[in-house]
C-alpha cells in the first residue's frame, strides 16, 4: 500500500533553534507535515539504514532530499555523507549541507564526498527563512528524483 504522506526531507541538525527556523520556512510551503528532524549523525545514519532505534523502519522511498548540518554531535557531518554515498541504497539521495561554515576545506571535502549543494546558513532570520524555503521547494517540488 502507498503512503499517503511520505517523508521527503531528513532534517539533520543538532541546534534547536536552526531546527525550529527551518520548520518555520518550510511551513511556509506546507512542508512540514514530510520532514523528520534528527539531532546527531548516528541517529542520521540509523534512520537511512534502519538501524538502531530505527531498525525495522521501510526504507522505502527514500527522503527526496536530506539537509545536513557538518557539525554535529558523536558522528559528524561528513562522515554521514560519506557512508551515504558509499552504499548504493542512498547514495542517490541528493544531500545540501546546511552549515554555518564558509571554510573552503569543509566545502572542497563536501563535493569531494558527492554532496550536491552547499548552503551556508545566513544569520539573518528573514533571509534564513527565504533560503530554506527555496531550498525546500527546490529540492522537493522541482527537482526530479532518480526514484
Amino acid at each position: 500500500m502507498k503512503q499517503m504522506n511520505p517523508m521527503e526531507i531528513l532534517l539533520v541538525e543538532d541546534n534547536p533553534n536552526d531546527v525550529e527556523l527551518t520548520l518555520r520556512a518550510l511551513k511556509k510551503h506546507n512542508l512540514t507535515n514530510k520532514v523528520q528532524v534528527v539531532s546527531d549523525g548516528v541517529q542520521a545514519l540509523d534512520y537511512l539504514f534502519a538501524s538502531g532505534a530505527y531498525e525495522g523502519k521501510n526504507t522505502q522511498p527514500p527522503p527526496k532530499v536530506v539537509f545536513l548540518d557538518l557539525k554535529l554531535p558523536k558522528v559528524d557531518g561528513r562522515e554521514v555523507l560519506r557512508r551515504m554515498k558509499a552504499d548504493p541504497k542512498t547514495r542517490l539521495i541528493p544531500v545540501v549541507v546546511l552549515t554555518s561554515s564558509k571554510e573552503e576545506s569543509d566545502i572542497v571535502e563536501s563535493y569531494k564526498l558527492g554532496v550536491n549543494s552547499y548552503v551556508v546558513k545566513p544569520l539573518d532570520f528573514d533571509k534564513f527563512v527565504e533560503a530554506v524555503s527555496q531550498l525546500g521547494l527546490y529540492w522537493v517540488l522541482l527537482n526530479q528524483a532518480p526514484f
